[in-house]
């Protein structure tokens, strides 16, 4: 069987076969052509908006859930309706120690300040940190550092800036690293300068201080103003915040059954959404692209049955002359898986050039929609498999109506 690929003959006859209607051989391979361009095309625009949507998020903790107080909606234990829910330092504490699957709680206040610099002002939202933030909210820093340990225990009045802060408070080209700013009468040496990205979780934080320096100066006690709970990667996201939820109710003394008392934005649903919708769009992506190849390929099967028809004196003749009817079919399955690999090669060719284009338009800087609009060598290997495959069995159907001719009645066809 391998030595009859390898043998001249069988190309000739492949050759001669299509270009004796060369029309009709090029529009039968356009079907396979559109599936296989279709098929990488789609495939590798999913994959530019799954890396676009992974480096918008690619920075933050996605199994996280965000949790603050409200007024209750239902009276409890002597406690009347409306009821304002504070939650506190203790809280945090009683969640990361009893809610399974807890891998971080991180407790934040957030305080609208007047911040002013020699003869500088903006009203900006203050926010009270710890260093944990920059891990799961990585921070793009341009200038100097982050909140760390240190600045926590000593109280220190430091203060890490967004660059849309830096444009009001500081000349162009200054160096803010070592500067003051003052808030509230109360001086802040500026230690770090971080990128302002499009994506905030939580409330949009311009100055960032150490979280105990803030409880301090605001007279905050141990009260906080939100949590962000991070789930191990394990665990259910949905289940810690119905769990977390639960605690707090009966740490604040709050009816189980009321919804109203605690506010809460799950990131990590979200985000299973949003990878949900990639996943299913990649699966509609091989679906659609496969049905086209196999239309295209059941499309080559019809026009092969017509050249079956075509030849049937040919047919005959070889039969005649001693060509077994396994030689008969060989030859026209071969055919076939011809026309479908060609065809599907010039696909991924012109796949190619359509994600080269992509990532040319819409691949570039920042806020490129696409992000290396890609496919990957295997997703490619077995885009050809599958045409090899179903070139195969196609060839069958007009091969097996070839062995059917008997070579007398070939002979007599005119």
């Amino acid at each position: 069987m391998f030595r009859f690929l390898f043998d001249r003959d069988t190309w000739q006859e492949v050759f001669d076969s299509l270009s004796k209607n060369k029309l009709r051989s090029i529009l039968t391979m356009v079907g396979v052509w559109w599936g296989i361009l279709l098929l990488i095309g789609l495939l590798g625009s999913a994959r530019g908006l799954e890396n676009s949507f992974n480096r918008l998020f690619g920075d933050f903790a996605t199994n996280t859930v965000f949790i603050w107080g409200q007024n209750t909606g239902k009276p409890f234990k002597g406690f009347q309706e409306g009821r304002r829910v504070n939650l506190t330092l203790t809280d945090a504490k009683k969640i990361e120690e009893n809610v399974q699957g807890v891998e971080f709680v991180l407790p934040r206040s957030q305080q609208s300040t007047v911040i002013t610099r020699n003869f500088l002002s903006g009203s900006f939202q203050m926010a009270g940190d710890y260093p944990l933030l920059d891990q799961l909210q990585k921070k793009k820093l341009i200038h100097g550092r982050f909140i760390n340990q240190s600045d926590i225990h000593d109280r220190k009045k430091i203060a890490v800036i967004s660059e849309d802060a830096y444009k009001q408070l500081f000349e162009v080209d200054e160096d803010p690293i070592g500067k003051y700013l003052d808030v509230n009468g109360i001086n802040f040496m500026v230690v770090g300068m971080f990128e302002t990205g499009d994506v905030n979780m939580g409330p949009a934080t311009d100055v960032h201080i150490p979280f105990t320096t803030f409880q301090q100066i605001y007279n905050k006690g141990d009260q906080i103003g939100w949590m962000m709970i991070t789930g191990k990667p394990e665990y259910n996201i949905k289940q810690i915040e119905a769990d977390t939820k639960l605690l707090l109710k009966n740490l604040n003394h709050i009816h189980p059954e009321d919804t109203r008392a605690f506010g809460s934005f799950n990131l990590g649903k979200e985000f299973a959404k949003v990878t949900g919708f990639l996943t299913g769009m990649q699966f509609l992506t091989w679906f659609v692209g496969i049905a086209t190849l196999i239309a295209g390929v059941f499309a080559i099967g019809n026009i092969l049955l017509i050249t079956v028809k075509e030849r049937t004196k040919e047919i005959g003749l070889r039969r005649a002359l001693g060509a077994t009817p396994f030689e008969i079919k060989r030859q026209i399955v071969v055919e076939a898986v011809f026309i479908t690999l060609v065809a599907g090669i010039i696909g991924i060719i012109s796949g190619g050039w359509i994600l080269i284009a992509l990532d040319h338009f819409f691949g570039q800087g920042e806020d490129a929609a696409i992000v290396n609009a890609s496919v990957s060598i295997t997703v490619v290997f077995v885009a050809l498999a599958i045409l090899v495959v179903l070139g195969t069995l196609i060839g069958l159907i007009p091969a097996s109506k070839a062995t059917s001719i008997k070579p007398i009645e070939a002979l007599r066809e005119e």
